[in-house]
């Protein structure tokens, strides 16, 4: 079932976070601070809106130099796809040269109110909300094509030091799969 992200206030701090990547080193907020800002992506390797993406998201961020980190907060007990041997997977399949994280607790994910996958949180570079919203129009099997174009414009906006023009358009894609629902 498709879900919207939650549109988080613009303005609101970057959660703090401190997760393993898929080579047991420990990213966290604090790395990102001073840079030009922190796109967090939130990602599974099942859902079929990231699995759309996933390869124009990687071009996007590598374009544009825009720091980023993706965060799988999946059960993967329930949704094994999405176990760390299939992030890699998915990472090398997308081209993806960023940390993709794992959120085993699931804190991280209720912290930044992480609603579906994928879902964008891009902060500036005081680590404020600058943009959360979608990569494009395009969904799967919507016809529109794949640009990516109201992601790259946020990223673009925020690396300028300025703020997103409103409105943003919700992303949509999988539900989070918490634990015990």
């Amino acid at each position: 079932m498709a879900l919207a992200s939650l549109m988080v206030p613009l303005g609101t701090p970057a959660p703090d976070f401190a997760l393993p990547d898929l080579d047991h080193r420990t990213h966290s907020r604090a790395d990102f601070e001073g840079g030009p800002g922190l796109l967090v992506v939130f990602a599974s390797n099942h859902c079929p809106y990231v699995r759309h993406l996933e390869s124009a998201l990687g071009a996007v961020v590598d374009a544009l130099s825009m720091p980023t980190v993706a965060i799988c907060t999946n059960d993967t007990d329930n949704y094994p796809d999405d176990a760390p041997i299939r992030l890699r997977d998915q990472a090398i399949r997308a081209g993806w040269t960023f940390p993709y994280l794992i959120d085993e607790s699931q804190e991280v994910g209720r912290a930044f109110r992480a609603a579906c996958t994928p879902d964008f949180f891009l902060y500036d570079a005081t680590l404020a909300l600058a943009y959360r919203g979608a990569f494009d129009e395009s969904t799967p099997g919507n016809g529109k094509p794949l640009t990516g174009n109201e992601l790259r414009a946020a990223i673009e906006t925020v690396l300028d030091g300025k703020p997103v023009p409103e409105p943003h358009r919700p992303s949509m894609g999988c539900s989070i799969k918490w634990r015990g629902n």
